[in-house]
């Protein structure tokens, strides 16, 4: 084979690796299924490129009795991709919201959020790391007392008189047995386990919508997380009140700011139902907060480009403040990075720096719709943020008052 022979291969070859690459990633960003609204076609805003492919070339096929359809994405309607399972839903409309909230949070048991070495004639001694505890490991029964809380634990440790107590703890979503041998603390006069438990949580965050039909509210764009442990907030009851803003700390790079509220004494606007990775979601027993009625988009109707934020920077009054989006993720792993946004409004980038802890909720407007809201802060870069679908935020609290 001549030199001029084996360039021409060497380069094809490497052409067909560069067009693989190409469309590995492309059908990456694709998720399985892609919801649409009744009687409009699928488009993704997000990526302009990739097209259903011509129904003469790749018709769409029935995939189940919900009346979804297979249809197969193309780039520019020549190479195929991917086929995603396209389903017809109602479009809803919302309330969006923008208002400051608190949540108070009575866990599902009590969770470790520290140890503590006891002082005793073997020498220290933490019972509750010989036991095999850990961090963020929540309690859920001691000696067959169910219902856990601070108080019941430390009754049945005082009353154990130095004996084994059974242990049942949840760690990783899996319940695990124990025994736990309270030692006699001469300091103090009481017998002690060597930890400290939780069973309780309070934040503030924002409301991102309520839905007027259902009476349903969803808020936060992530769960709530206890502040030492960083563990999800196992739920057993709560409730959310009004909040108001009466003071902010100002975002720093490397230093992420808050914001400062006070709990209203009005008494409970709703429950709390779940607390998950997308969000709080609940019931409101109250009066719907007044907004600002709004379809809510579905998530490949969302592109890179400017966009709104509707937040609360004091007081109890939203405002209007200008973004852009510049990521969008339709096939995320983690819903809480589907959308990388800047803010770009010089008013708020001159009071907060950018976003804020208690922003996490701030509704995302494009185009009209909601398309999504604020979840956290790049810590390096207080300007920027993340945020999660509007969508999958409404589905989870759909199901938050199925469950409930």
């Amino acid at each position: 084979m001549g030199k001029a022979k084996r360039r021409a291969v060497c380069a094809f070859a490497a052409g067909a690796l560069v067009a693989a690459g190409v469309v590995a990633r492309a059908a990456a960003m694709l998720p399985g299924t892609v919801y649409v609204a009744k009687g409009e076609g699928l488009q993704l805003a997000a990526y302009p490129w990739l097209k259903p492919a011509p129904a003469l070339i790749y018709p769409a096929v029935a995939a189940g009795a919900d009346g979804s359809r297979n249809e197969t994405l193309t780039l520019l309607e020549v190479l195929p991709l991917k086929t995603v399972r396209v389903v017809e839903t109602e479009r809803r409309t919302v309330e969006v919201l923008g208002t400051p909230f608190g949540m108070k949070m009575f866990s599902d048991g009590a969770m470790v959020v520290g140890f503590t070495d006891v002082e005793t004639p073997q020498g220290l001694r933490s019972p509750a790391k010989e036991a095999g505890l850990k961090l963020g490991d929540l309690l859920v029964s001691l000696n067959g007392q169910k219902e856990l809380n601070n108080d019941r634990a430390a009754e049945a440790i005082q009353e154990s008189g130095g004996s084994a107590l059974r242990l049942v703890y949840r760690r990783g979503g899996q319940e695990h047995e124990a025994e736990l041998t309270p030692t006699w603390d001469e300091e103090a006069g009481q017998y002690r386990a060597g930890m400290w438990l939780r069973d309780s949580a309070a934040g503030v965050g924002t409301l991102t919508f309520a839905d007027p039909e259902n009476r349903s509210y969803g808020g936060l764009g992530h769960a709530i997380s206890d502040r030492d442990t960083g563990k999800s907030v196992a739920l057993r009851a709560g409730e959310v009140v009004p909040v108001e803003i009466v003071g902010l700390t100002r975002g720093t790079r490397g230093e992420p700011g808050e914001l400062k509220g006070v709990f209203g004494q009005s008494g409970a606007m709703g429950s709390i139902l779940a607390n998950d990775e997308t969000g709080v979601y609940g019931r409101l027993m109250t009066d719907i907060p007044q907004g600002q009625p709004m379809e809510v988009a579905m998530p490949q109707e969302v592109q890179a480009g400017p966009a709104k934020i509707l937040a609360t920077a004091a007081g109890r009054t939203p405002e209007w403040y200008d973004v852009t989006i510049e990521r969008v993720n339709l096939n995320s792993r983690d819903a809480n990075r589907d959308l990388l946004l800047r803010v770009t409004d010089a008013k708020l980038l001159e009071k907060t720096g950018g976003i804020l802890q208690g922003m996490s909720g701030s509704p995302i407007v494009q185009n009209g719709r909601l398309v999504g809201a604020v979840t956290h802060v790049l810590v390096n870069d207080p300007a920027k943020g993340y945020g999660i679908f509007a969508k999958t935020m409404l589905d989870s609290a759909d199901r938050a008052l199925e469950t409930g």
